[in-house]
């Protein structure tokens, strides 16, 4: 069936006792046991262990990403976390995107060095510069593609040869884009990762993670994480992305097709010194986009001329754009990276990877794109 119609269904079942088509929130601690013999037979035994709603979106999820498991965490950076947490050992060594998440960043650089493993963040967008940061003691490769805020694109397929040959698992950070334009199981990785958060919610009402295995093995390894470290997705949070995740493709061609609009408005602009987006010819990975993606998704980000201060005088004023952290959601958001998502990135290292102090980034929502474009123009002429 196509993705449109496994969005909707895959993984959900009329509630057998009511009829109901929406699956039940199980708001419950603990399940009954048939008796000792039976113990397991109902599938479920603790809510830390498995929850019938959180299983239900776990199902739906590996089935639209073409996975065998999904782990569902109670928020993205738990889903990131429980990924280190599976596949490195004390002694251990990673290889991760130079432009990431900043709070990937700050559990690679701030808690797990602690631990004794240690991280080289390489040029995602070079496979070379990949190839040539792995080490003996690899056991990790983590993409972020496209990656927040940049929105540098990593060739997948290239980065999974340069894992398989090398022994180790290559995980992709796949919230930009979603299982409907990106699809990493098809290029060769080993994990996709989301904050749901994002464009699975759709809706700013909720947060958490996923993350899907290609493979038996290593689905047996992050659910074991996820039991062990008690830090499986609430019901109520599973419930409500169960209903965002039925309208993703919609909202996402929507989002998407305004995204393209605002990209070339902001690229024509006079007071716009560089746009960012994935969709435009100007972008550097442009041809890399369109040959492992079937879309460009949302997100871009734009430098206003006169730097901090006129990016900051534009985001302080927008109308219609809420200045807010997340993404995704149905409302389109701006923000300023270096002071809120990549605050804790220090400042020669988001210089090192490009993320500079006037850099403006936009989620695209659902408004009207000619509100969103002629509130920035608005905006612009203060500037």
């Amino acid at each position: 069936m196509g993705f449109k119609t496994r969005q909707i269904h895959a993984g959900v079942t009329p509630d057998p006792t009511t009829g109901s088509i929406l699956t039940p929130i199980y708001q419950s601690t603990t399940y009954v046991q048939p008796s000792v013999d039976e113990y397991l037979s109902k599938g479920f035994t603790y809510s830390r262990s498995g929850n019938p709603t959180v299983s239900a979106l776990e199902m739906k999820l590996a089935d639209l990403e073409g996975g065998v498991d999904c782990a569902c965490f109670g928020t993205g950076m738990s889903a990131i976390h429980a990924v280190m947490l599976a596949f490195l050992n004390t002694g251990a060594h990673a290889v991760i995107s130079d432009v990431a998440y900043g709070g990937t960043y700050r559990l690679c650089t701030k808690i797990l060095t602690k631990f004794g493993i240690e991280f080289t963040f390489a040029d995602g967008s070079n496979p070379d510069d990949v190839a040539a940061s792995v080490r003996d003691n690899t056991q990790l490769i983590l993409t972020e593609t496209p990656a927040n805020p940049t929105m540098k694109c990593s060739d997948i397929a290239a980065i999974s040869e340069i894992a398989q040959k090398a022994g180790v698992v290559h995980a992709v950070d796949n919230t930009f884009l979603t299982p409907y334009y990106q699809l990493p199981f098809e290029l060769g990785a080993d994990i996709s990762i989301h904050s749901t958060t994002k464009y699975m919610d759709g809706h700013n009402a909720t947060v958490g993670g996923a993350v899907v295995s290609k493979s038996d093995e290593h689905a047996e390894a992050i659910r074991f994480i996820q039991n062990s470290t008690g830090s499986i997705m609430s019901p109520q949070v599973a419930w409500l992305t169960l209903q965002g995740i039925k309208t993703l493709s919609i909202r996402m061609d929507a989002q998407s097709a305004s995204a393209m609009e605002i990209a070339q408005f902001l690229e024509a602009h006079p007071k716009v010194e560089q746009v960012m987006y994935p969709g435009l010819e100007s972008f550097p990975q442009y041809e890399l986009s369109k040959r492992q993606a079937s879309g460009f998704g949302a997100m871009l980000w734009f430098e206003v001329k006169g730097g901090l201060v006129a990016g900051k005088q534009l985001m302080d004023n927008v109308e219609v754009w809420t200045l807010a952290e997340n993404l995704g959601s149905v409302e389109s958001l701006i923000t300023h990276p270096v002071t809120m998502t990549h605050a804790d990135v220090e400042p020669e290292e988001r210089a090192r990877v490009g993320i500079i102090d006037g850099l403006v980034r936009l989620s695209v929502g659902l408004e009207d794109s000619e509100d969103l474009i002629d509130a920035l123009g608005a905006a612009l002429d203060r500037v």
